[in-house]
């Protein structure tokens, strides 16, 4: 026990030995909380308030549940496989699978990732006649699983217009298409989930009953049916142990509702609040710059880290004539840390807007300096290896019609647009899959179709008995694909991907307990099944959670969720040392030794569009405090007087973040221009685009002159973008950040020039 707990500070100790009581956890960055939640666990276990099967753990990665796992293996000798520790969507997935009968599932369901959802949404609005440009298919998908993210469906969201009425017609038809093709999409395994439970009370008796305790991390990432999908398990009685941090909240984007942690300690009525406030990661000017910048935000639970590593170097501010100067400096700076001897993966650039990487990019590119763009394409989004997984897809589940369209045609059979348009019609009139349907399609689209379908059932009849691995080759042989890539000019690394999957599926296979031999086709024995089900009072048949993915579902119905799941998560790639280049919000979660914020500018971090949203400048600041803490030893921060994005230049204002810095922590490269917010004006976009023919005059006979920096008693530190006349009639349009633009006549506006 003493060995478990070796080495927590006072802090990690309270909350590692809490009481069986719900509890809330605010962590900060650095904080050590990884360390918290897998001891927490270990904890339990080793003093038997729980076994290793009766808890669950919710992270928002696999990698991340993939690191607790490894750590808990380190910590007791226990199997970690059999533990209901994962995201969201896999626990979902798993409950799901259990329980397809009571889900109204078929048992070999699929998922759905974004791009087959999106291209299945486009298929459905072709099959309606519906015009894709008045009903953008993306702005519908987003709807669907905005609303699914609310817990609602169709029915029950409410239409405030014709438009918003045909989404949710729309919205309908498409859960109608999802539910007879036997495939669900991500948001639908959440609310499929949370439905099941719902309505059964059994089944969630069962669940509440077993899963004692309910451990969270990143709280402050739910959305609203996470939430309630967690409210539901946990029931009156069970601890649930949330550990988050609220000024780390930046995904509100994606549906996250940071008040859920207010809600959590009101509603679960948390008497355990514990701050963990020691920081391991960066030195002391730079969390005096975090903590001072966040305590300008209102709604927050609070707290204030602290470090014993000293206050290190001042936090460097630099300040550029252009977006180049700005790349160009931080190349130089790079330049000087790597011949330092730090090694240039420990050293990262942040930007607001992946549009702002093209500079830096060429910059790096230029000065030979090898770089990554970090969550960049991965392993199971490239286009070859979709290619593949439509037809195991197709393998598993004939009726999956997405998998049907991606893979019909390629590589190409002659099978035009015609050709599927009439498959499609056949299906519609039938009321049959793709697959089923082309029986019913006449001449010779008729037989290219069949051929194709004809190659498909044999293949599935070959392989049937066949390795997960063995079978996997075999589809890639048979469908055509690496002869197709064998034939391009640059299949090669294609090529070597296809291989890479066959290498996954191996993999796979290994981490998950499933025999070699074991077939790949059939679904679970009767007599497996019977094993692993429990028959309650009540009648419900209740899937023993524990039971192997070899039980529950075939090897490869099991890879092929594991690839839809996978698709989702940020992979590093194995390489040579380089720079690493990413958003902010990509960066959340890592650390680097040096770290550089580019493109501090109003309108552009904080973004205009915040300004336009209730709590978008709070959501901002936090952005910027996950930024800021990303930062080991050395922090960068600079801004540029001109920048050109989308083929406009720009002439900016410096980020109101700088004023909510501490002044002692804050070292100057370049000219500080001494100016102050006024906090009660208007606030509004501090760029502009300049006309691309501007019929002023660039400069005044008094020598003002456009891109000129200016300060005004009362508006402020201010640009001017654009200028109109001359002599003692000239007015100049002037950029003022929050407090908007101004036209100001140059003859009696009381203007200073800031040099």
């Amino acid at each position: 026990m003493q060995n478990l707990l070796h080495n927590l500070n006072p802090e990690q100790l309270a909350a590692v030995t809490l009481p069986a009581q719900s509890a809330l956890i605010l962590a900060g960055a650095g904080s050590g909380k990884t360390r918290v939640l897998t001891t927490r666990i270990a904890w339990l276990v080793q003093t038997g308030q729980i076994s290793p099967g009766g808890l669950l753990a919710v992270t928002f990665t696999n990698k991340a549940a993939k690191e607790m796992m490894t750590r808990l293996s380190a910590m007791l000798p226990i199997n970690t496989r059999g533990m209901w520790i994962g995201t969201f969507h896999g626990l979902c997935n798993r409950l799901l699978r259990a329980h397809y009968r009571d889900a109204a599932l078929p048992q070999s369901f699929q998922i759905l990732d974004t791009q087959d959802q999106l291209s299945m949404i486009k298929r459905m609005l072709k099959a309606l006649n519906i015009d894709d440009e008045k009903y953008p298919p993306r702005s519908l998908m987003y709807f669907i699983n905005g609303a699914k993210d609310q817990g609602l469906r169709a029915k029950d969201v409410e239409v405030h217009d014709d438009f918003h009425r045909k989404f949710v017609e729309l919205y309908d038809f498409y859960d109608n298409q999802c539910q007879r093709e036997g495939v669900v999409d991500f948001a639908e395994l959440l609310l499929r989930s949370y439905e099941l439970l719902s309505r059964s009370q059994p089944l969630r008796e069962h669940y509440q009953g077993r899963f004692r305790h309910i451990l969270v991390d990143e709280f402050q990432d739910t959305n609203n049916l996470q939430y309630s999908w967690l409210k539901l398990l946990a029931g009156r009685d069970n601890a649930v142990f949330a550990v988050g941090d609220d000024d780390q909240s930046i995904y509100a984007f994606r549906g996250a509702n940071v008040g859920n942690m207010s809600s959590f300690e009101r509603e679960f009525q948390v008497q355990n609040l514990i701050r963990l406030e020691q920081n391991y990661r960066s030195h002391g000017h730079i969390l005096d710059a975090a903590n001072t910048l966040i305590a300008h935000n209102t709604k927050r639970l609070g707290k204030n880290l602290r470090t014993d590593a000293g206050h290190g170097e001042q936090i460097r501010i630099y300040e550029a004539s252009s977006d180049l100067q700005e790349a160009t400096w931080i190349i130089e700076e790079s330049k000087s840390l790597i011949a330092e001897g730090a090694l240039r993966s420990e050293i990262a650039v942040l930007y607001r807007s992946n549009a702002q990487s093209r500079v830096i990019e060429h910059a790096l590119f230029t000065a030979g300096i090898p770089y990554r763009v970090y969550g960049g394409q991965r392993f199971f989004e490239r286009a070859e290896i979709k290619h593949a997984i439509a037809y195991l897809q197709l393998i598993d589940n004939p009726n999956n019609d997405s998998a049907f369209l991606r893979a019909v045609n390629f590589p190409t059979r002659g099978i035009g647009a015609r050709s599927l348009e009439q498959l499609q019609d056949a299906a519609r009139q039938h009321g049959l899959s793709l697959h089923d349907a082309v029986a019913q399609v006449p001449g010779k689209p008729g037989v290219l179709l069949g051929r194709f379908v004809e190659m498909l059932d044999n293949v599935r009849r070959d392989t049937s008995v066949l390795p997960l691995p063995d079978m996997v080759q075999a589809v890639l042989e048979a469908s055509g694909l690496l002869v197709h890539y064998q034939n391009e000019k640059e299949g090669a690394d294609r090529i070597e991907n296809l291989e890479q999957l066959v290498s996954a599926a191996t993999l796979f296979i290994a981490e998950e307990g499933f025999g070699r031999a074991a077939p790949a086709l059939q679904g679970p024995s009767s007599e497996a099944m019977a094993g692993a089900a429990i028959v309650n009072g009540d009648g419900v048949e209740i899937i023993d959670a524990d039971a192997p993915l070899n039980v529950v579902m075939s090897p490869l119905s099991a890879f092929l969720s594991h690839a839809s799941l996978e698709a989702g998560d940020n992979q590093a790639q194995a390489g040579q040392d380089a720079m690493q280049l990413m958003t902010v919000h990509s960066a959340k979660g890592l650390e680097f030794d040096a770290v550089f914020i580019t493109g501090l500018e109003e309108g552009l971090f904080p973004h205009d569009n915040s300004e336009k949203e209730e709590g978008g400048v709070e959501e901002e600041r936090r952005l910027m405090y996950v930024a800021i803490t990303r930062a080991r030893q050395r922090l960068y921060l600079s801004f540029s007087q001109t920048r050109m994005l989308h083929g406009q230049t720009r002439f900016n204002v410096k980020s109101r973040f700088f004023d909510e810095l501490p002044e002692e922590a804050l070292k100057w490269l370049s000219p500080k221009v001494q100016h102050h917010w006024f906090a009660n004006q208007q606030q509004k976009a501090a760029w502009v685009d300049v006309p691309s023919r501007p019929s002023e005059r660039t400069q005044t006979d008094s020598g003002w002159r456009i891109g000129q920096s200016v300060h005004h008693q009362k508006f402020g530190e201010g640009v001017i973008v654009n200028i109109e006349g001359g002599g003692g009639s000239a007015r100049a349009s002037i950029n003022f950040g929050r407090n908007g633009m101004k036209l100001l006549d140059l003859t009696i506006a009381k203007l200073e020039k800031v040099e």
